[in-house]
């Protein structure tokens, strides 16, 4: 995404397998910590610990926990943004697992967990990366035992209600395959809004949509507001209408409880530019004012010398199927001090990789201003960023505000490293690489070459290519392809870079074979591994893996001719093997020059026939082949984290001290969630 940069395990599973060499940045932590928990359907269940917190002031550690209570705060918020009826189904699911009387030792029990555990995970009833509804592995009638045989749950019933009432409502939500199929529906033949089930708007049409915010748009406007970004759009008497989240508005209680902690972490800022920028938060989710927002942005990317830092708002825009709205995350971090030397050398020749880019010199920045890069130490993740977590993130979003104020791109080393110790040994190295030469070089090498394509994503991909003047957002111009397109953009910006000499004279790599290991790692799961991740008969839908699909497989195409990329069958497995990296260089040099035209004219027919012809559609038989040869290593294709927890050490009614626990339950977690931190009625 523009914000976050998401780790696939099954793409850098060979990052796991390099404890011999090439990583430069792994923070110090214990050999002995347990990094996976468990493993259930197709996810696994891991956590991170926090190195350096003991080093930070008490004071910097008591702001660190008011920062980590407002981002818990928030939760609530993005479960109703993810369908309307999360909050009551939740609820319901907790009401259950707290006080079910019955057996919990039977067959369908354990299913009931499995998918209770599979919503928490998703923070909702739509898988977190597909999109579709989790069906349900037991039956309506065990539903209807469950919460019939949980007296003493605090079921989420409204005025009136009874338990059968909640029951009858829900049963068709659960298990009805065709109710709220998809969170997020792309498919350009359809009505992107009336069929997603994604609760930000209600009772209007797509056309609609674009009418209402076709009406605010002002090209002349130097400093527009993210129009959307944090309201409902909804029709009320034949009216279309905001509903925004702010204090006093929609989301209120969750808000104030934010508002709160901020406050209180404001009180303990490290410097006057901190101070100014939580306080702009404040402000902005006081009012709800989009133009308090951009002063927001501008007065945060202003401060790069906190140790601490914290993202906390209605930031990504990937649930919308239309790019508008919000969704509520927040991370809180500071900053790895050592590792940020290398991505840190990275953003410092970031006008070079700009002068010498592709691209064509009109959709060139001429100064490329203020990137601030750096490795961060995560201390908690809410909302749109946990369980599952992004490994990197290029923050602020307006394009205007990168170009005139810049913008801080940081990879996440804590969590990174999690993902490593996690995956140690799984056999996919082996299982997808042709040759030996391959292997040996992906040990020695892919850590480092994962760290650095995520670097250049985010510190170099997203700041890269400015917008034409007079063309709109890419949300507006590329509408549902936006996302696709924005990704391939940062992608291929990496790519092309990977080979380059500049990595190895700017002291980031010690040699070019790091970017080869990178070109080969995107490559092998842009055309195979990511299918692991779909169901038969299903196409691909999520825009990173539309975009790493239609990025590989362009290039596959176009350089057959000259056999850059070949396709090899081998004892009846499928691999693809580099012959000409240089060769494969200029196509992604290519691509990138069309993909940035098409996002700097704002040119929808050329990105829809690029994201339709090379991103969506799936080789049934290579789906079938490549799930087969997972199966039998049996990794979980998607993974998510327990945050640790902070607990304060009391004098009096002062904060002296704040130590770092780590949990090791997911249940427990979401439950202890649940109890301190539901703030929000059910809105449906």
């Amino acid at each position: 995404m523009k914000a976050k940069y998401y780790l696939l395990v099954i793409l850098f599973v060979v990052a796991a397998l390099s404890a011999c060499g090439g990583k430069q940045t792994e923070p110090a932590q214990a050999d002995d910590f347990q990094y996976v928990t468990e493993q259930f359907a197709d996810l696994r269940i891991q956590r991170y610990q926090v190195p350096g917190f003991e080093e930070l002031s008490a004071k910097q550690k008591e702001m660190v926990y008011y920062l980590y209570q407002a981002a818990l705060s928030g939760r609530d918020m993005y479960w109703d943004q993810n369908f309307k009826h999360n909050l009551t189904i939740r609820r319901t699911l907790e009401a259950v697992v707290n006080n079910y009387n019955g057996s919990r030792e039977t067959g369908e029990f354990q299913k009931f967990m499995e998918y209770t555990k599979r919503v928490w995970f998703s923070n909702g009833i739509h898988h977190h990366y597909g999109s579709y509804k989790i069906m349900p592995e037991f039956s309506q009638e065990y539903f209807a035992e469950l919460v019939k045989n949980s007296p003493g749950g605090k079921f989420p019933l409204q005025a009136g209600e009874t338990v059968e009432d909640l029951l009858a409502k829900l049963t068709p939500i659960l298990f009805d395959p065709n109710v709220a199929a998809k969170k997020i529906n792309l498919d350009p033949e359809a009505d992107v809004i009336a069929t997603s089930a994604t609760n930000f708007y209600e009772n209007v049409t797509q056309k609609e949509v674009e009418a209402y915010y076709a009406k605010m748009a002002d090209k002349n406007d130097p400093a527009p507001p993210s129009y959307g970004l944090n309201s409902k759009l909804v029709k009320e008497k034949g009216m279309v209408v905001e509903k925004v989240w702010k204090v006093s508005g929609m989301y209120s209680p969750a808000i104030e409880k934010i508002v709160y902690w901020l406050e209180k972490a404001g009180a303990l800022a490290e410097n006057a530019q901190q101070k100014a920028a939580l306080d702009k938060l404040i402000e902005f989710y006081r009012s709800g004012d989009l133009r308090t927002f951009n002063e927001y942005c501008i007065a945060w990317v202003a401060d790069t010398s906190s140790r601490i830092d914290v993202v906390n708002g209605f930031i990504e825009v990937y649930g919308d199927p239309l790019g508008y709205r919000g969704s509520y995350e927040s991370v809180v971090s500071f900053k790895d001090m050592e590792a940020t030397r290398r991505i840190k050398a990275i953003g410092d020749n970031a006008q070079w990789f700009e002068d010498n880019s592709p691209i064509m010199d009109a959709h060139k920045k001429p100064q490329v201003t203020g990137i601030s890069a750096k490795v961060i130490t995560v201390v908690v993740e809410a909302g749109d960023a946990h369980p599952s977590t992004p490994i990197g993130i290029n923050l602020p979003n307006p394009n205007w505000i990168r170009v005139q104020h810049g913008s801080k791109s940081v990879s996440l080393g804590n969590i990174v490293h999690s993902y490593n110790k996690g995956s140690e040994g799984s056999g996919s190295l082996e299982e997808f690489s042709y040759s030996q030469e391959e292997i040996e070089l992906s040990k020695k090498y892919g850590t480092l070459a994962a760290d650095l394509h995520t670097d250049m994503h985010e510190v170099i991909g997203h700041a890269s290519g400015q917008i034409n003047e007079g063309v709109g957002k890419p949300n507006e111009t590329l509408k549902n392809y936006s996302n696709t397109i924005e990704e391939a953009r940062a992608d291929l910006v990496a790519l092309y870079y990977a080979i380059d000499p500049r990595l190895v004279e700017i002291g980031v790599s010690p040699s070019t074979d790091v970017g080869k290991v990178a070109c080969l790692s995107y490559l092998s799961n842009g055309l195979m591994k990511q299918l692991r991740r779909l169901k038969p008969g299903e196409q691909l839908e999520q825009a990173h893996m539309r975009n790493r699909q239609m990025v590989s497989a362009w290039v596959y195409e176009k350089g057959k001719a000259e056999n850059v990329i070949e396709k090899k069958v081998r004892d009846g497995k499928t691999y693809f093997v580099v012959n000409d990296y240089q060769k494969l260089r200029e196509l992604f040099g290519q691509m990138l020059r069309e993909v940035q035209r098409i996002a700097s004219e704002g040119d929808f027919a050329a990105a829809q026939n690029l994201v339709e012809t090379y991103g969506v559609k799936v080789d049934p038989e290579l789906h079938r082949e490549v799930v087969e040869r997972y199966s039998k290593l049996n990794i979980a294709p998607y993974v998510g984290f327990i945050n640790p927890k902070l607990v304060p050490v009391m004098q009096g009614d002062q904060i002296v001290d704040v130590k770092v626990e780590y949990p090791d339950d997911f249940s427990g977690q979401m439950l202890e969630y649940a109890r301190e931190y539901s703030f929000l009625p059910d809105y449906n």
